[in-house]
């Protein structure tokens, strides 16, 4: 009896598993690279938690967007909430998945050890910015539209225009070579650079907050991509957003 019992048990485990594997799915995520260092972290622990696969991509928000619009396959979406707006205005996120995920403030980045730039009041802050021999940013991204808004507001725009390398993937390299003395980007993609650091953070008083928003595709046939939001949103993952530099 206790023999048919223990192959009885067996079998109901060879059995869960073969359902498990069978109604495995994969997902593509597509996500700014403001949150990629969240979502490099959490998509490993989705993955092991549910048996799903995910497959992420990472770009600037307004590049993921357009490759959206071209018809990009996608299950999940992560980048500002306004361009999720438009998604779900041209039918191709569903309304009611707009998820605010996490916010992250901008920051001065610069090469590990060097001097910090005096960011400690908006004065010192744009003195800092106005001796930079320059200064490299994504400009296509949420974090180099927000600097040229601040640049403005602070009434140095065109100055800044004169020194600024609107590099986009190639702010890290610039500033690693030594071609840029600053970097401007969110502090989550300053922290996991190799051979930088934060310099500084910009003043509350011109301080943008970048807000990362999630969205699942309007036509979503299973329910593994909500999953996967709910998941990010899970109150147990909150001390990984704060660690990548971000918060809820």
């Amino acid at each position: 009896m206790r023999r048919l019992l223990i192959a009885a048990l067996r079998v109901a485990v060879v059995a869960s598993v073969l359902h498990t594997t069978a109604g495995a799915e994969e997902i593509r995520v597509l996500a700014s690279i403001g949150i990629r260092a969240v979502i490099e972290d959490l998509a490993p622990k989705f993955e092991q938690a549910t048996k799903h696969k995910v497959t992420t991509v990472f770009d600037l928000a307004g590049v993921l967007k357009t490759k959206i619009e071209g018809g990009e396959p996608f299950d999940v979406v992560v980048i500002t909430p306004p361009l999720v707006d438009d998604l779900i205005a041209k039918g191709k996120v569903g309304a009611a998945s707009k998820t605010v995920v996490a916010r992250v403030g901008l920051g001065l980045m610069i090469k590990a050890g060097a001097r910090k730039p005096d960011v400690s009041s908006v004065e010192a802050f744009k003195r800092t910015l106005l001796a930079a021999r320059s200064i490299s940013y994504a400009s296509a991204g949420a974090s180099g539209v927000a600097f040229l808004a601040t640049a403005k507001q602070l009434g140095i725009a065109d100055a800044i225009k004169t020194r600024a390398a609107a590099t986009g993937d190639e702010v890290n390299a610039n500033l690693l070579s030594g071609a840029s003395d600053l970097a401007v980007l969110p502090i989550s993609e300053i922290l996991p650079v190799k051979g930088a650091e934060v310099g500084g953070v910009f003043p509350t008083e011109v301080q943008t907050i970048v807000v990362m928003a999630a969205g699942v595709n309007a036509n979503a046939k299973s329910t593994v991509a909500r999953d996967f939001v709910t998941f990010l949103m899970s109150p147990a993952n909150s001390a990984v957003i704060r660690a990548k530099g971000m918060e809820r």
